[in-house]
């Protein structure tokens, strides 16, 4: 059987007994873990240590960090998703498939075509949503580093705020293809998806008006779930840890 992963916010330390609860309890209760069950409990820091199960009760589980782990599955190619909000579970696959292609960070922003309640307690509500999301998907891959996930805000006031690197947004009418580009170096690359409909023809001046160029992926037009992964993992191929 495949030993779990669990995070857990820290500090780890062989010999730190730690009591989890919520989520992390959950999952460990769901797995019918029982006690002296080894586990690996990691800090999202890029942290992790070997650990055991010493008691589990109805909304808590004890675990003993027995010694620190090496190494890690960290991608050398540094990448951003700025991923326009779509609906439900679309967004959801994106940012979990993202985050096992080793996503550095998530930027959901809204856009003109993206359909969402932006009252600020629903929004943030998304945001814990696809937080958990994002810790899942961690503990599932390997990583041991969580990838930033940004607040949900407007587009249209966050283009002075994006990072660097090589900035590319998808444009299935034109633009060249991803093969083409050059290494982007330490930099990494900055990657700009629209949501269900893509993004309008202001948002996409806007783009290229603050440095992104447009990219294509062959002939066909992709779903926006597919886009990002399909771009990420290209990417990776390329110049990350996918080759």
């Amino acid at each position: 059987m495949r030993i779990p992963r669990i995070h857990v916010p820290g500090p780890l330390a062989e010999g730190v007994e730690l009591t989890l609860e919520g989520a992390a309890a959950n999952h460990l209760r769901v797995l019918r873990l029982r006690a002296g069950h080894p586990l690996v409990a990691f800090d999202g820091r890029g942290g992790s240590h070997d650990a055991q199960v010493i008691a589990v009760e109805r909304r808590r589980v004890a675990i003993l960090l027995t010694g620190a782990r090496d190494g890690g599955v960290e991608s050398p190619l540094h990448t951003v998703l700025i991923q326009g909000i779509s609906k439900g579970e679309r967004m959801d696959w994106t940012i979990q498939k993202a985050v096992e292609l080793g996503v550095s960070r998530i930027i959901p922003v809204i856009t003109a075509r993206s359909v969402i309640n932006t009252e600020p307690a629903r929004l943030q509500k998304k945001v814990d949503h696809w937080r958990s999301i994002v810790i899942s998907a961690c503990e599932q891959c390997g990583r041991n580093l969580l990838p930033a996930l940004d607040d949900a805000r407007p587009l249209s006031s966050r283009w002075a705020e994006f990072p660097g690197g090589v900035r590319l947004f998808l444009n299935p009418q034109g633009g060249c293809r991803v093969s083409d580009l050059p290494p982007p170096g330490e930099a990494g690359c900055t990657l700009l998806i629209g949501p269900e409909g893509g993004l309008n023809e202001r948002e996409a001046s806007g783009a290229r008006e603050n440095g992104f160029e447009p990219v294509r992926l062959g002939p066909r037009v992709l779903r926006t779930e597919t886009a990002g992964v399909a771009v990420l993992a290209a990417l990776q191929t390329l110049w990350g840890d996918l080759a």
